[in-house]
């Protein structure tokens, strides 16, 4: 059966309002930062369970309240969320160093505003996912967030939800 995890990132204050649809059949939200306001974290609260990580336009408020990495173990998969990653083959130092000894099986992160989601060829065993970005702000050009379940060890039905145009 598994269990169905919302993933959003860089909504800067902004949330759009079909994310409740999308997400109310979630068991958990996870959110990779760039959150902007604490308005948001309480909104996806309100929707189920989230976690979150900050992001680098988040200030201390949202910073007291998330973490910079956050690491859970769910049906299995061992997922490592944090917001500046890089992507696959070109990581930032800590990152990299950070998943060649940890090991996790999923990344999730955010800050590009890229959505992307691929099986890293440098470490095997990892899938990077980056949601995308949720909110109005960015060079990006539709507001995008995904949902993917957890199960028997591996992520399956990853779906990509565009939410429509950045500036809508």
């Amino acid at each position: 059966m598994g269990i169905t995890i919302g993933l959003i990132s860089d909504t800067h204050s902004y949330l759009d309002p079909k994310i409740a649809r999308y997400f109310e059949s979630c068991d958990e939200i996870l959110h990779a930062g760039d959150i902007g306001s604490v308005e948001v974290l309480q909104s996806l609260q309100q929707i189920k369970p989230t976690m979150a990580v900050y992001g680098n336009i988040d200030g201390q408020e949202i910073r007291v309240l998330c973490p910079e990495d956050q690491w859970l173990e769910r049906e299995g998969v061992k997922i490592f969320m944090t917001h500046i990653a890089g992507s696959p083959g070109k990581y930032n130092k800590r990152v990299k160093s950070i998943i060649a000894h940890k090991r996790p099986d999923v990344l999730i992160c955010g800050h590009s505003h890229i959505l992307k989601v691929m099986p890293d060829p440098y470490f095997s065993y990892l899938l990077h996912i980056n949601p995308g970005a949720a909110g109005r702000h960015g060079f990006h050009h539709q507001k995008t967030v995904i949902r993917l379940t957890l199960e028997n060890r591996r992520p399956t039905n990853l779906e990509v939800i565009e939410l429509g145009k950045r500036g809508k």
